[in-house]
């Protein structure tokens, strides 16, 4: 590749998306430059509905492989393309479709809801898709008298139990960042920013733990809010408090630093990185431009069959 300079590599940028009729999505995990760079910032629902409902020809996906195959199957008729094909996900690797099937055959005619961070295959496997914006949501609108399997975050699991009171089979999957976050981060936090707001997602190893601290007074339940990192963007925005300590991975803070710049943000861990969010750069995105790589393309088969699973957690947004 020619050597750009950063400012080159913007203006190029620039110039390919409306010359090819692009529109750049980016997750807010993204590295800041790519978040500045973007069309539409959001989490994995917003970047989905963006994607339903662009006029461009190509989408350039700036987040995970997952999220690309979302947009693919949602948007047939665009080209998609992810600057890094390598950007995977840990928790979408802890479970496969032929995993998934024999979880099934254990538990026939039970309903399947599966977290957007999981393969098209997977989702092509799952009755109801969700996101942790709207996973609430989604169990609630299942019959109780229904059997539910939900897959595949321990942790987004183990909340769901305690929020919407009802049992469910959960799979024993994580995100190696947020099972990183422990309990004894928040704390230290908190013990040093007694005034600051407390946000934390529910994929997060510490959820289960921050919930009994809540019921027993350790930490403070009217300033502890449970949220999607959107969620966390518009809590930050709306929010009175001038400090917010964030369990999430920390690519997030530049967009609440960006939009709320007289406020204070505090990672609850500054080693909630992950890596394969970081993974795309300016170049990797000028080439995806410039030469059309690397298209994600899903087999029409899955996707019609994942297809269904996620325009009901679409309809449930």
């Amino acid at each position: 590749m020619e050597t750009l300079t950063r400012a080159d590599l913007i203006a190029e940028i620039d110039r390919l998306r409306r010359e090819r009729n692009a529109v750049i999505l980016a997750h807010n995990y993204q590295i800041p430059e790519i978040q500045d760079l973007a069309d539409f910032v959001g989490d994995s629902l917003g970047l989905s509905q963006a994607a339903a409902r662009t006029t461009a020809d190509i989408i350039v996906f700036c987040g995970v492989h997952f999220m690309a195959e979302t947009a693919a199957i949602l948007c047939p008729d665009k080209k998609v393309l992810i600057p890094d094909p390598e950007a995977g996900c840990s928790l979408a690797a802890t479970i496969t479709a032929e995993q998934l099937r024999a979880w099934k055959a254990e538990h026939p005619g039970a309903v399947v809801v599966a977290y957007v961070n999981t393969t098209a295959e997977v989702k092509a496997e799952a009755d109801y898709c969700c996101t942790s914006s709207n996973a609430v949501k989604v169990i609630n609108s299942i019959p109780p008298d229904k059997e539910v399997l939900f897959l595949p975050d321990f942790f987004l699991g183990s909340y769901l139990e305690r929020v919407t009171g009802r049992k469910l089979h959960v799979w024993l999957g994580e995100c190696h960042v947020h099972a990183g976050i422990r309990p004894a981060d928040i704390l230290t936090k908190l013990e040093a920013h007694p005034d600051a707001e407390f946000l934390i997602h529910p994929e997060c190893g510490c959820v289960t733990s921050c919930m009994y601290y809540v019921a027993d007074g350790t930490i403070p339940a009217e300033n502890t809010h449970i949220l999607s990192t959107e969620g966390m963007v518009r809590r930050a925005r709306q929010s009175t408090a001038q400090k917010f300590i964030v369990a999430t991975e920390v690519g997030v803070l530049h967009r609440m630093r960006k939009d709320n710049p007289n406020k204070v943000f505090i990672p609850a861990s500054e080693d909630a990185v992950c890596h394969y969010m970081k993974k795309i750069t300016l170049e990797k995105l000028y080439r995806s431009l410039r030469d059309l790589v690397h298209e994600v393309r899903v087999d029409p088969e899955i996707a019609a069959r994942a297809r269904l699973a996620i325009e009901r957690m679409l309809s449930l947004a």
